[in-house]
C-alpha cells in the first residue's frame, strides 16, 4: 500500500499546540508564530539555540545559588553580555514579533523579549510569570522578599511608583481618572498563554493593518480564530480581510456570524452594510 504523508500546515501545528490546553506550551507556540512568514523556520531547532543558551547561563550558577542572585546572573548575561534590548529604531517591524529573529538580532519589542527571557529564568527554577500591562508588557518574578515586576527591555525592576506613572496615560485615555479607579494591582495580574500569544498576534496585526497588508493580516487572524473560537471580533476582522482579498463566500460567512453573536449593543450598521454589498455583488 502507498501512504503518502504529508507535513502538517503551520496553522495546523498552531492548532495543535493550542487547542486543547489552557497552559500551553508557550514557548513552542511563541515561536511557531513566524512559520507563516518564515516557513523554513524549524521548531526544534530554535528551542535547540535556546537550550544551547540555558546551558551557558546554568555554568554560571552553582548548585546553592538563591533565588535573588540567579535573576542577577540570568540579567546580566541575558541584557548585558548577550546584549538584548528593544528594538527602538524600528519598532514596528514585524521581526520584531519573531522569536527566532530576535535569537539573531538580538531586538525585539517587550512582548518578545519577555517570552524569551522567561524560558531562560524558568530554566533556573525561577518563578517568573508574565503580566499584560496595558502598553508594555512585563514580567514578574517571586523571591523571597516579595514579587519584583521587571522591564523586559532592559531588565530593571519598576517600583510601583514608577508602574503607577506608566500606567497614567492608559488611564487619561481611558477615561478611569476618578477617585474608584482601578487599583495598581489589578493591572498586575498574571497573563496566561493564550492572552500572551492572543497579544502577539494582534501586535503582528495592527502592523499589518496599518499596511492594508491584507494577505498576511488574514493568516494573523487564522491564529486568533484558533487561539479564540468565541471571540466574535476576530471572525469580524477575518471576514473583512476576506472581503479586501475578492474572496466573497469566505467574508459573508465570517461576517454573518459575527452579525448571530455580537453583543447587542455593539453598532452592527457597518457590517450589515458590508454583508449586504457582498451579497449583491
Amino acid at each position: 500500500m502507498n501512504l503518502s504523508l504529508t507535513a502538517p500546515s503551520p496553522l495546523d501545528y498552531f492548532t495543535a499546540l493550542v487547542e486543547r490546553d489552557i497552559e500551553f506550551a508557550l514557548f513552542e507556540a511563541a515561536i511557531s508564530l513566524a512559520q507563516d512568514e518564515y516557513p523554513e523556520v524549524d521548531v526544534q531547532t530554535v528551542l535547540n539555540e535556546v537550550d544551547h543558551l540555558q546551558a551557558r547561563v546554568r555554568r554560571r550558577i552553582a548548585a546553592d545559588t538563591g533565588p535573588v542572585q540567579k535573576l542577577r546572573v540570568l540579567n546580566q548575561f541575558f541584557f548585558q553580555d548577550l546584549a538584548f534590548a528593544g528594538n527602538v529604531n524600528n519598532y514596528y517591524d514585524p521581526d520584531n514579533s519573531f522569536i527566532h529573529i530576535l535569537l539573531h538580532t538580538r531586538r525585539g519589542i517587550p512582548i518578545t523579549l519577555a517570552v524569551l527571557w522567561m524560558e531562560l529564568a524558568q530554566g533556573l527554577g525561577l518563578s517568573v510569570r508574565g503580566v499584560g500591562f496595558p502598553g508594555h508588557f512585563l514580567v514578574k518574578v517571586n523571591l523571597p522578599m516579595g514579587q519584583v515586576v521587571i522591564d523586559p527591555i532592559d531588565g530593571k525592576s519598576l517600583s510601583r511608583e514608577e508602574l503607577s506613572e506608566r500606567l497614567e496615560p492608559y488611564r487619561r485615555r481611558s477615561g478611569l481618572i476618578d477617585e474608584l479607579e482601578t487599583p495598581l494591582g489589578l493591572y498586575l495580574q498574571t497573563a496566561p498563554s493564550r492572552d500572551i500569544i492572543a497579544r502577539m498576534l494582534r501586535n503582528l496585526k495592527e502592523i499589518h493593518k496599518s499596511h492594508s497588508d491584507w494577505l498576511r493580516l488574514l493568516a494573523v487572524q487564522e491564529r486568533l480564530i484558533v487561539l479564540m473560537p468565541e471571540a466574535w471580533n476576530e471572525y469580524r476582522d477575518r471576514g473583512l480581510a476576506h472581503a479586501q482579498l475578492g474572496h466573497t463566500e469566505q467574508a459573508l460567512a465570517d461576517l454573518e456570524c459575527y452579525l448571530v453573536h455580537a453583543d447587542e449593543h455593539v453598532n452592527l450598521d457597518a457590517i450589515a452594510d458590508w454583508v449586504d454589498a457582498l451579497r449583491r455583488s
